[in-house]
């Protein structure tokens, strides 16, 4: 009778145990990430990501002065879509027709890779840029600020951060000139010619791309990437670059596959360039009429729309939000929502594998969200932000998503679901400016 009492709680107590040893946190934050990858694989074989479709059900509002209200109101809560660089010349400086080399390449930094860390290609990259111009940090002290994650005590700093899943320029940017003594700028429109005239004045820059890759779960699908270009050789016809992740350090890509459609014109040709102080006046010299911003968006344009009438199926839908994303640089809204209408009837239409679907663009790229709010669409931004978070995503981490949503929340007059959506939005990115500044807006303490 003792013997039977006995082994009846034997499996009772080993699952006690069990759970116990799986919540110590060194355990915990050694088998949390094969648990969730576990999860991911067996909701994206449920729910296939690449089936997910976002359909706009609402016309832009074109009213001037509603948007011009709008503007104003929530003109301090709102994320910037680029960092701004430091006053330019009040004339805008050329091109210069000095020859350039055939090749240049850049040595003098300390290559860094994202292995053995989670979304990682922004804190290298970097980290290598600064390197190069003479910081001392390295990626984990850039993540740290950038990409904290959420603080969870049972994690380590490797493991907080794995839940989020994306860099954003402007935070890169915004690193740099806020902590520390260096500079740096971003802009879209970017192409070859451009890029080796910095290079060969010794400014090597970062590029937002996409490629095709098997993630985590085992698929091929379209991501995003930075890379770190240090060089280019025209007698081969190629850029040289820093990959962090499976190509390695001095990668050669060609001309026509860096600035591919589902490569640098899938975010809008932007780059990165990282600078002492002292060189600013020689790098807006290089950077000619790059050095206007609004300039460089109509250039971004100008080179999406060539691609529009040029291309078809998924690249025709990289265009299209390319031209998107330039209009809403431009803060012309109306002209961004017919875009990225259109790229998403685009995407609509296309196979549903996950080669053809790049389903995780707006993880990476809000421009819909600026668009459709600033025209009043506030239904199409929450319906957006919910296929985003919920069927895109095997966990809804994507602070930006949460943010947006809950601006859209409170214009339709649901302030207790935009509050839940900045706090929740905080928790995923502790310290995060624009859900900060959005509590304290309505009064609420973050």
């Amino acid at each position: 009778m003792q013997n039977r009492f006995n082994r009846k709680w034997i499996v009772p107590i080993l699952l006690v145990l069990g759970v116990g040893i799986f919540f110590l946190p060194p355990v915990y934050s050694r088998a949390m990430p094969r648990v969730e990858g576990w999860i991911s694989s067996v909701k994206y074989l449920i729910n296939p990501p690449d089936e997910a479709i976002f359909q706009p059900q609402q016309q832009s509002q074109v009213d001037a002065a509603v948007t011009q209200m709008m503007q104003t109101h929530v003109a301090t809560q709102t994320i910037q879509p680029t960092s701004t660089p430091t006053p330019g010349p009040t004339l805008r400086p050329t091109f210069t027709s000095t020859p350039l080399p055939s090749s240049v390449s850049w040595t003098d930094f300390r290559y860094e890779d994202q292995k053995n860390r989670w979304n990682y290609c922004g804190p290298a990259n970097i980290s290598m840029a600064l390197n190069f111009v003479g910081w001392e940090g390295d990626r984990d002290d850039v993540a740290r600020s950038i990409k904290p994650g959420v603080q969870d005590p049972k994690l380590d700093f490797i493991q907080q951060g794995r839940s989020d899943v994306n860099v954003m320029p402007y935070e890169m940017v915004d690193f740099v000139n806020d902590e520390t003594e260096f500079r740096a700028l971003s802009r879209p429109g970017g192409d070859i010619d451009l890029a080796k005239r910095l290079l060969a004045a010794g400014f090597p820059f970062i590029a937002e791309k996409g490629y095709y890759e098997k993630d985590y779960t085992g698929k091929v699908a379209w991501l995003g990437h930075y890379q770190f270009v240090t060089g280019y050789d025209d007698a081969k016809g190629v850029l040289i670059v820093q990959d962090t992740w499976n190509d390695g350090p001095n990668f050669a890509l060609t001309y026509e596959e860096f600035t591919s459609s589902e490569a640098w014109l899938s975010f809008n040709n932007i780059f990165i360039v990282v600078y002492v102080p002292e060189r600013e006046a020689e790098l807006l010299q290089v950077l000619g009429p790059y050095a206007d911003e609004r300039w460089a968006a109509q250039h971004a344009r100008d080179i999406a729309d060539d691609g529009i009438e040029n291309l078809t199926g998924i690249d025709q839908y990289f265009a299209w939000y390319a031209k998107g994303t330039s209009h809403v640089a431009l803060q012309e809204y109306a002209d961004a929502a017919t875009a990225f209408d259109q790229a998403f009837a685009i995407y609509n239409g296309l196979g549903e594998d996950d080669k053809e679907r790049p389903y995780r663009m707006m993880w990476y790229q809000t421009g819909p969200y600026w668009a459709y709010f600033y025209t009043g669409r506030y239904q199409d931004v929450i319906d957006l932000a919910n296929v985003t978070l919920i069927e895109t995503i095997s966990k809804p981490t994507l602070e930006e998503s949460m943010y947006w949503r809950g601006q859209a929340k409170y214009m339709i007059g649901d302030t207790p679901g935009a509050i839940a959506d900045y706090q929740e939005a905080l928790r995923l990115h502790p310290n995060w400016g624009p859900a900060i500044q959005a509590l304290q807006d309505l009064g609420v303490q973050p």
